[in-house]
C-alpha cells in the first residue's frame, strides 16, 4: 500500500548550503532502497517535504526526521493512502525557494515567504505540485 506524507519543520540551526546538502545526501543514499520518493522545499529556516512510498517505510523515515536534531517543530500536515505517486520521478527532488519567482508563493500564501505552518495542507501540496510542473525541482530521476 502506498502512502503520501506531508510535513513541515524548522531548521534547528541556520540553514546553510552544507546543511541542505547533508539532508539531500542522506535522501539520495537511503531512499532508493526504501522505495521512498518525494520532494523537499526549503527557504530561510523552513523545510516542507513530501514522502511517498510504503506505509512502513514512510512512517520509519518520518520518525527518523522527528528525532533528527537538525529539525525542530516538526509538524505532520497530511498523511493519506494513495493509488499512485505524484513525485515518483525523484528519490528526493529539491526546491530552493530563494530561486523561485515570489509571485508563485503569493498565489498560495498571504506573503511571499514559505510558511507551511500558516497554510492548509492542500495549499502546501498545490504549491509543491506547481513547482514540480514548472520545472523548479532539481534532482529528477535519482536526486
Amino acid at each position: 500500500m502506498l502512502v503520501r506524507l506531508l510535513y513541515a519543520s524548522r531548521a534547528a540551526q541556520p540553514l546553510t548550503a552544507k546543511l541542505v546538502s547533508a539532508v539531500l545526501a542522506e535522501c539520495q543514499q537511503h531512499n532508493p532502497a526504501r522505495g521512498i520518493t518525494g520532494i523537499l522545499c526549503y527557504s530561510d529556516e523552513v523545510f516542507l517535504q513530501v514522502l511517498e512510498g510504503s506505509r512502513d517505510e514512510v512512517c520509519e523515515t518520518f520518525n527518523s526526521i522527528v528525532r533528527d536534531p537538525r529539525h525542530a517543530q516538526v509538524r505532520l500536515l497530511s498523511f493519506e493512502e494513495i493509488d499512485e505517486r505524484r513525485f515518483g520521478g525523484w528519490t528526493m527532488g529539491q526546491v530552493n525557494l530563494a530561486k523561485v519567482n515570489s509571485s508563485l508563493l503569493l498565489k498560495y500564501a498571504e506573503k511571499a515567504a514559505l510558511d507551511p505552518f500558516a497554510l492548509s495542507a492542500q495549499s502546501s501540496m498545490s504549491l509543491l505540485e506547481e513547482l514540480a510542473a514548472t520545472a523548479s525541482v532539481l534532482g529528477r530521476a535519482g536526486c
